[in-house]
């Protein structure tokens, strides 16, 4: 018996997401289980480290129902012709509010102490200071945006609201598992049907310029007094 697959955004919230179709740019895969396992490893997500980085944003793989988890067994990722799976992103922000506060408290406290205000150069050194201090301090925010891969109809949809977001999972799936994505849209569509552009013009009567019965009367009319 397959097993269930969890709840997707679109039966728990949100509902937008983008679909594409895979391609695969050179030889398809022998052993998906294992190209599958490679793929999701290679972008696999790792979390910021505070004490080592400055970087302030950590993006990769993580597996749909444990987003802290970068396993990838079979169980975990595998629903019967579906490979789900999710990306995520963590940002580390320090706000801004709460970076001139603190230095507002440094300056006063400087002052107090030296008798005098501090240099510009003394600011943009403290200021550093008290940002990496915050920072250290800060909570990542996560996002995950899930992945569904039917791997019998090669259908990916991607759950993500921001067209940036939408291009970061595609260029990462697309380097990590060796396919191109094509998206499904009507024009997409009707170029692998083999229907060309010049069919895909709308209709005067599509556009609002159907001529009305009354106009051929008058025509038929006109036409008969010549």
């Amino acid at each position: 018996m397959s097993k269930v697959p969890p709840l997707m955004p679109v039966l728990s919230g949100a509902v937008t997401f983008s679909r594409f179709r895979s391609e695969p740019t050179g030889d398809a895969p022998s052993d998906t289980k294992r190209w599958l396992s490679k793929g999701l490893k290679s972008g696999l997500f790792e979390p910021i480290d505070l004490k080592k980085t400055e970087d302030e944003r950590a993006a990769g793989f993580v597996e749909l129902e444990n987003s802290d988890s970068t396993d990838f067994t079979t169980g975990s990722v595998l629903y019967g012709e579906y490979a789900l799976f999710g990306y995520r992103v963590d940002t580390v922000k320090v706000p801004p509010a709460l970076l001139k506060a603190e230095l507002a408290k440094w300056q006063k406290e400087f002052e107090k102490r030296e008798g005098r205000q501090p240099t510009r150069g003394e600011k943009s050194e403290n200021r550093a200071s008290l940002k990496h201090m915050l920072r250290q301090r800060a909570v990542p925010m996560t996002k995950v945006h899930d992945v569904s891969w039917n791997l019998k109809t090669n259908q990916v949809q991607l759950w993500a609201a921001s067209r940036k977001t939408v291009d970061e999972i595609l260029l990462a799936i697309e380097e990590c598992f060796q396919v191109k994505l094509q998206p499904l849209v009507p024009a997409s569509l009707a170029a692998q049907a083999g229907i060309s552009d010049e069919n895909l013009v709308p209709t005067p009567e599509l556009i609002g310029m159907e001529i009305s019965s009354s106009e051929i009367a008058s025509s038929e009319v006109s036409h008969g007094d010549a």
